[in-house]
């Protein structure tokens, strides 16, 4: 599933693809993918006419800015965007295309069907689902070590488990919450109340450099992720853990693990990560 630095990357290749068209006419072939309003044909009719002004990113939400509305799209495990010449041949799986006014197109491409679509009236998007009760952006000055490691001490869910929730911060997924508690030498089985206030900043500080770094380099292309120009992105080059199992650490040589927290694979150096003893 695109994470925050693959989302972010498509925010930024559809901002020079898409943003000051406008739409001429929008064709909805899996209706399923649209959650709001609940008949397409609503959908369809209301971006009639609508400019996109601007694409912005609420964790792993796109947020299309038009004129009246507001388009607040997840992409899930297979979602992928591009910009076409309405004459090009469309890819299997398109499922959602916006026309525009100069003849190109906004494609929705989804393999699994998982994706979504919500329209909502200009400026009540962040007041109702999905996006209400996401926690802070991790770049957010309001994501901060005092305020992580305070939600960390209210849970005894594992470590992982709760990075993974996106009340308490969002945008973080498997692959880069795998990445952050290596660099930052905590088990991700640790009861997230054990976590100490110098584990918490190094939690937060490497949380904030992993996610820096992978946007810088256009997300991690695991499976099939690419922007929304068809380019992968090359974070997984440089994977500390994550798809790791049976190597050698690239700190210690000890060979990386791979078990399950809360169901989700995940990658360890024991040595690197130890256990405290007693836990």
């Amino acid at each position: 599933m695109p994470e925050l630095p693959e989302v972010e990357t498509v925010r930024r290749t559809l901002m020079d693809l898409a943003a000051g068209k406008t739409v001429a006419k929008t064709d909805v072939r899996w209706p399923k993918i649209i959650k709001h309003p609940e008949e397409p044909a609503q959908f369809q009719d209301a971006l009639a006419g609508e400019t996109i002004r601007e694409i912005s990113r609420r964790g792993k939400f796109l947020i299309f800015h038009l004129d009246h509305y507001a388009l607040v799209s997840h992409l899930r495990m297979e979602g992928k965007f591009s910009v076409n010449e309405q004459a090009e041949p469309e890819a299997p799986h398109t499922h959602v295309v916006f026309t525009f006014t100069d003849g190109t197109q906004l494609r929705y491409r989804d393999v699994r069907k998982f994706g979504t679509m919500h329209l909502f009236k200009k400026g009540t998007e962040s007041g109702l689902a999905p996006l209400i009760g996401l926690g802070p952006e991790p770049f957010d000055e309001t994501f901060t070590a005092d305020y992580l490691y305070g939600r960390l001490q209210r849970t005894s869910r594992q470590v992982k488990t709760a990075l993974l929730d996106q009340i308490i911060v969002t945008g973080l997924g498997n692959i880069y919450v795998d990445e952050v508690l290596f660099r930052a030498r905590v088990h991700p089985h640790r009861i997230a109340s054990s976590i100490t206030i110098e584990e918490a900043e190094r939690i937060h500080r490497f949380t904030k450099n992993v996610l820096a770094e992978a946007i810088e380099r256009g997300g991690s292309t695991i499976r099939s992720y690419v922007n929304s120009q068809g380019q992968i992105g090359t974070f997984q080059e440089v994977l500390n853990v994550y798809g790791r199992a049976g190597e050698a650490c690239v700190e210690c040589g000890a060979e990386i693990v791979k078990t399950k927290t809360g169901g989700r694979g995940t990658h360890i150096c024991l040595h690197c990560q130890p256990l405290p003893e007693g836990t």
